[in-house]
């Protein structure tokens, strides 16, 4: 049995050394050449310049300027809503607990858990 199991983890050994020095070779063999990368990222930006002309470029700005504004209006009209809606007495008011309406006040005895704020009232 010991002479199995010594055969067995010699075998795996072998096996897990060949698999790695194969993959640095293989790795050694395939050369990468060198890329000069300021002159591919000088030629995307030529290709950039030469498709927009002034007039395209600007109107473009005005657009995203006034799609900007109104986003803004929006927002201003969802913040006011959302004000509006915390001067509730159920945001403002600590005594609800986060309930719609006020939880009913029980005699110690008779009190019941809340499942929503998890609280006995």
């Amino acid at each position: 049995m010991k002479i199995k199991l010594t055969i067995l983890l010699f075998i795996l050994t072998c096996t897990f050394a060949f698999a790695q020095s194969s993959g640095k070779n293989s790795r050694n063999n395939k050369e990468v050449p060198e890329i000069d990368r300021s002159s591919i990222f000088n030629n995307q930006n030529n290709k950039v310049k030469k498709k927009n002309s002034k007039y395209s470029l600007s109107g473009s700005f005005d657009k995203k300027i006034e799609e900007y504004e109104a986003r803004m209006k929006d927002n201003v009209k969802k913040n006011k809503k959302m004000a509006k809606e915390m001067k509730k007495p159920q945001y403002s008011d600590p005594s609800y607990f986060g309930h719609k309406k006020k939880p009913k006040k029980r005699p110690p005895g008779k009190k019941k858990f809340c499942k929503e704020c998890g609280m006995y009232h």
